[in-house]
C-alpha cells in the first residue's frame, strides 16, 4: 500500500480536535500558509522541528506521536551508506599533494558513493590499475564527490593519495608533461631529481607509480589525451577523473555521472547550508528556492550562502527573486561563486554551431528535448541536429533522456541557454525558429490525434520537416512524450491569436482525450478550442468544444458546477447551428453531469434523447454509445435487468461493427458497464469473463487509465464476493492509474474495508485519513456524501467546505 501522505494526518488529527488551521498556527508559532501546504502535500517531508511543534500542538503522544514523526521523516530519509571499513590503527602518511579539505556540504549522493567505493575496494584485489570517471553538468558538485570519496578511502590504499587540478577549463589547461612534474614531486621528488627530458620524466613517472598502491584523483580533466599519459599500470591503484566531458575514449570501468539533486534532496542540502531552524518556518518558499535552483548543487549552495549571509531575509524573498527568470542567475551569486560563470565556462569551449544549437534548447520548454524538435527549429536535418546535441551531451550541457533520441535539459542550463539566445541572436531569428518550432508541434500533435479519430478513417495530415509519427503506436507514444512541448506550442498560439491552429489541435483531440490525459489537460485544450471557435464565429465548432469541455469539467476535474454552466452554453451553440450531432452529444454530456449532480433519473432522460437525435442523425456510433450510457442510468436507478438488456443492445452493435483500435475501445467501453449490470443481477461469473475481455481490449490499445477503471470493478466484485487478496491486488493497481475524479476515493475506502477484513487497522486509518483528504478536492454529491461518512467512521468534525 502507497504510504499515506503526511499532510493526511496532519488534517485529520486537526479536525479531530477540532481546531482550525489558524487555532493550530497559533499553538505551534507555524504560519497558517504552511499548515495549509502541508495539509496539501505541498510539503511532504517537513523539518525535523516543524514536526516537533506540531506534535506539542495537535496534543500526540506515544505511538500517535512517534508514527507522526516517522511520516514526516519518510520523505528526507537518505539511503544509509554501506558501512565503511573500519581505519587501520596507523595510515601509512599520504604522499605529495594532500587531499583538500571538504568546503561543500554533500548531500544526496549516497548511490554515488556507493559506486565509488567499490572501485577503491576492487582496486585492492585487482591485477590491473582501477579508472573511475566522475562528469557532469556544471555545478553538479563532481569535485566534491571525488575528494568526499578520497577522504574515505585514502587509508585504503599503501602509499596514500595524490590530488592535481587539472584546469580542464582554463584557457589553457595543464599539460600532460606539466602534470607528470606536479606528480613527481607529489611522490616526494626533489626539483633536481625530475628529469628534463619529457620522455624520461614519464618513464620515471611510470616506475614510480608502478612500485606504489595510490589513490590519484585528477580533477577538472580536459579531455582523454590529457589524461591517458598519467594512466600508468599499477596494480592496486585507483585513478578518480572528474571532468565536465564524458570522457567516453577512456577505458574506465567506473563511471558516475552526477545529474540534479531530486526535490528533497535539494531542501536538504539548502538546509544544510542555510540553517534547518530557517527552512522549518518557511518550509514551502524553501521548497520553491530549491525547485528555482533546478536541484543543481552548486546553485543550491549559492541560495544558502545568501541566506545565510542575511539573516534579516525571509526565504520568500529569495524565491520571489529567483522567480524572475531573467534576474535568476544574477541572483544565484555570492562573493566569488557564480552559477553563471559555472555554465560559461563549458559555454566558451563550444564550436560556434554547437552553441547555436545550445542558445536554441530555450525554445523547448519542456524536461527534455526530441532531436526532431531541435532540428526544425535550428533549421538543419535531423542528422546534423544529433549530432551537435551529441556534443552537448559529452560537454554535460545536455542529459540523455529515458528514451532514444531524447535529451535532458535542466532548467538553469536552459535559463542560461535563454540569456545567451537574447544576447547573440537577432529578435527576428529568434522569432522565426520559434515560430516554425511552434507550427511543426501543432501539425505533428494534430496529426498524431487523428490517429484515434473513430470517424475518421485515414489521416489527413501532411507535415513539413521531420515527422515522427506513422502509425497509432508511434502517434500515441508521442504525444505523450511531447505533452510539454505541444501544450507550450498550444498557449503560444493563444496568445498570437492562431485559431485555426488552435481549433484544429482541440478538434482532433476528442477520441484521443477519451481514454488518455487528465482533467488540467483537456480543460485548458478545450477551453482554447472554444475560444478559438467563437473567435472564428464558428458556432457548430462551438457547441462541439464546449461539449468536450463540460466532459472535462464533470468527469475529470470533480467540477460539476462548471460542466453545468458549460453543458448550458454547449446546448444553445449547438442548437443555433442547427447541427444534429452536436445536440446529441451536448444532451449525451448532459445526462452525465446530471448523475453526476445525484439526478439520475434526469440522466435516464437526455440519454434518451440523446440516442433519438443520434439516430435522427443516422451516427449509429454516437446512437449505441448514449444508448449505453442510458443503461448506466437505469443501473444507477436499480433497474439492474433494464439495464443489461440495453447494454447487450450496444454490445451486439459494437461487436459488429468490425475490428480496429476505434472499435476495440467502444466496445471496451460498453462491456465494462455491462459487466456491473450483470453482476448486479447475480451474474457475477459473467461479469468477470467480460471485465477480462475489456481489460485485454484496453491494454492492447494502451489505453492506461482505462485499465484501471476496469481492475477498480472487478475489485469490487471480488471485494463483494469475499475474495480478499485478489481484490486487494486489483484495488491497488487500479489506485496506481485511477484517473475519474472520485475514484481515488472510492478505492481507498475499499482497500480499508480489505484491510479491516485482514485485521490491518493501521493501515485501514490510514487509507481512511488519505480518503477524508482527498475528498475536499471535489465539491460534488458523492464526493460530500464520501467525506461524511469517512469524518464519521473516523471521529472528526469536518467544519470547512468539503
Amino acid at each position: 500500500m502507497e504510504k499515506t501522505a503526511f499532510g493526511d494526518f496532519l488534517r485529520f488529527y486537526r479536525l479531530r480536535i477540532p481546531m482550525t488551521q489558524d487555532d493550530l498556527a497559533e499553538r505551534t508559532g507555524i504560519s497558517v500558509r504552511s499548515i495549509s501546504d502541508m495539509e496539501r502535500g505541498r510539503v511532504r517531508s517537513p523539518q525535523r522541528r516543524t514536526a516537533e511543534l506540531l506534535i506539542e500542538g495537535l496534543g500526540l503522544a506515544g505511538k500517535e506521536a512517534a508514527d507522526f514523526a516517522d511520516l514526516a521523516r519518510a520523505g528526507r530519509q537518505p539511503v544509509a551508506p554501506d558501512r565503511e571499513e573500519p581505519m587501520p590503527v596507523e595510515t601509512p602518511r599520504p604522499v605529495g599533494a594532500a587531499l583538500p579539505t571538504h568546503l561543500t556540504e554533500l548531500t544526496g549522493r549516497q548511490t554515488e558513493q556507493r559506486l565509488l567505493d567499490n572501485a577503491a575496494n576492487a582496486a585492492g584485489s585487482s591485477a590491473r590499475l582501477q579508472i573511475a570517471v566522475v562528469h557532469g553538468l556544471p555545478g553538479a558538485g563532481k569535485t566534491a564527490l571525488a575528494v568526499d570519496a578520497g577522504h574515505r578511502n585514502a587509508h585504503k590504499f599503501a602509499h596514500g593519495s595524490l590530488f592535481l587540478d587539472l584546469r580542464g577549463m582554463d584557457a589553457e589547461p595543464l599539460t600532460p608533461e606539466r602534470a607528470v612534474y606536479r606528480l613527481l614531486r607529489g611522490f616526494g621528488l626533489e626539483e633536481r631529481q625530475v628529469p628534463n627530458d619529457p620522455d624520461d620524466r614519464l618513464a620515471l613517472y611510470r616506475s614510480l607509480l608502478h612500485e606504489r598502491e595510490v589513490l590519484l584523483i585528477l580533477d577538472n580533466a580536459a579531455n582523454e589525451a590529457q589524461v591517458r599519459a598519467l594512466l600508468a599500470t599499477s596494480p592496486g591503484s585507483l585513478v578518480m577523473v572528474t571532468s565536465r566531458n564524458t570522457l567516453v575514449g577512456l577505458n574506465a570501468r567506473y563511471r558516475v555521472a552526477l545529474g540534479v539533486l531530486s526535490s528533497d534532496d535539494a531542501v536538504e542540502l539548502l538546509g544544510a547550508v542555510a540553517g534547518e531552524r530557517r527552512l522549518s518556518a518557511e518550509p514551502e518558499a524553501a521548497r520553491r528556492v530549491s525547485e528555482l535552483c533546478g536541484g543543481v548543487p552548486l546553485a543550491l549552495l549559492i541560495a544558502g550562502n545568501r541566506l545565510a549571509s542575511r539573516p534579516r531575509w525571509s526565504i520568500a524573498h529569495l524565491a520571489d527573486q529567483l522567480e524572475n527568470e531573467r534576474r535568476r542567475l544574477s541572483v544565484l551569486t555570492a562573493g566569488d561563486l557564480q552559477i553563471r560563470t559555472a555554465f560559461e565556462l563549458s559555454y566558451h569551449h563550444l564550436p560556434s554551431e554547437t552553441a547555436r544549437v545550445f542558445r536554441r534548447l530555450a525554445l523547448a520548454p519542456g524536461p527534455e528535448v526530441s532531436t526532431e524538435l531541435v532540428a526544425v527549429a535550428c533549421g538543419v536535418s535531423t542528422d546534423e541536429a544529433e549530432r551537435e546535441l551529441e556534443r552537448l551531451t559529452e560537454a554535460s550541457l545536455l542529459g540523455f533522456g529515458d528514451t532514444p533520441g531524447l535529451y535532458a535539459t535542466p532548467d538553469l542550463l536552459r535559463v542560461f541557454a535563454k540569456e545567451r539566445l537574447e544576447t547573440s541572436d537577432s529578435a527576428e531569428e529568434v522569432r522565426a525558429d520559434a515560430e516554425r518550432a511552434r507550427d511543426w508541434l501543432l501539425a505533428v500533435a494534430t496529426k498524431a490525434a487523428q490517429y484515434f479519430d473513430h470517424d475518421q478513417p485515414e489521416v489527413t495530415i501532411t507535415i513539413d520537416g521531420p515527422d515522427p509519427v506513422h502509425d497509432r503506436e508511434s502517434a500515441a507514444q508521442w504525444l505523450v512524450r511531447e505533452q510539454h512541448h505541444w501544450c507550450a506550442a498550444l498557449r503560444s498560439a493563444v496568445v498570437c491569436d492562431a485559431h485555426d491552429q488552435v481549433l484544429a489541435l482541440a478538434t482532433a483531440m476528442h477520441w484521443y482525450s477519451d481514454l488518455r490525459g487528465t482533467g488540467p489537460l483537456w480543460r485548458d485544450v478545450f477551453s482554447a478550442g472554444a475560444a478559438a471557435a467563437e473567435a472564428l464565429g464558428d458556432l457548430r465548432s462551438l457547441g462541439e468544444q464546449l461539449n468536450y469541455l463540460s466532459w472535462a469539467h464533470y468527469s475529470l476535474c470533480g467540477d460539476p458546477k462548471s460542466a453545468l454552466e458549460t453543458h448550458k452554453r454547449a446546448v444553445a451553440a449547438a442548437t443555433e447551428a442547427g447541427d444534429l450531432v452536436i445536440q446529441a452529444w451536448a444532451w449525451y454530456y448532459g445526462a452525465a453531469i446530471s448523475r453526476r449532480l445525484g439526478s439520475p433519473q434526469d440522466g435516464e432522460r437526455l440519454a434518451k434523447r440523446s440516442a433519438g437525435l443520434f439516430e435522427q442523425a443516422r451516427y449509429p456510433t454516437g446512437r449505441y454509445l448514449a444508448q449505453s450510457l442510458m443503461g448506466a442510468m437505469m443501473h444507477s436507478l436499480g433497474k439492474f435487468d433494464e439495464a443489461v438488456v440495453v447494454q447487450r443492445e450496444s454490445e451486439t452493435y459494437y461487436r459488429g461493427r468490425g475490428t480496429g483500435a476505434g472499435g476495440d475501445e467502444l466496445l471496451a467501453m460498453v462491456l465494462l458497464r455491462l459487466s456491473d449490470s450483470l453482476a448486479a443481477t447475480g451474474d457475477v461469473t459473467t461479469a468477470l469473463n467480460l471485465l477480462g475481455e475489456a481489460e485485454a481490449l484496453f491494454g492492447k490499445h494502451g489505453a492506461t487509465f482505462a485499465v484501471a477503471n476496469t481492475q477498480h470493478l472487478r475489485g469490487r466484485l471480488l471485494l463483494k464476493a469475499n475474495r480478499l487478496v485478489e481484490a486487494a491486488e486489483q484495488l491497488e493497481s487500479a489506485l496506481a492509474n485511477a484517473r475519474w475524479s472520485e475514484a481515488k476515493i472510492e478505492i481507498m475506502i475499499q482497500l480499508a474495508t480489505v484491510a479491516d477484513a485482514a485485521g490491518k487497522p493501521t493501515d485501514a486509518k490510514g487509507l481512511r485519513v488519505h480518503a477524508l483528504a482527498e475528498c475536499s478536492r471535489y465539491d460534488t454529491p458523492l464526493a460530500r456524501k464520501l467525506g461524511a461518512d469517512l469524518a464519521t467512521a473516523l471521529g472528526v468534525t469536518v467544519s470547512e467546505p468539503a
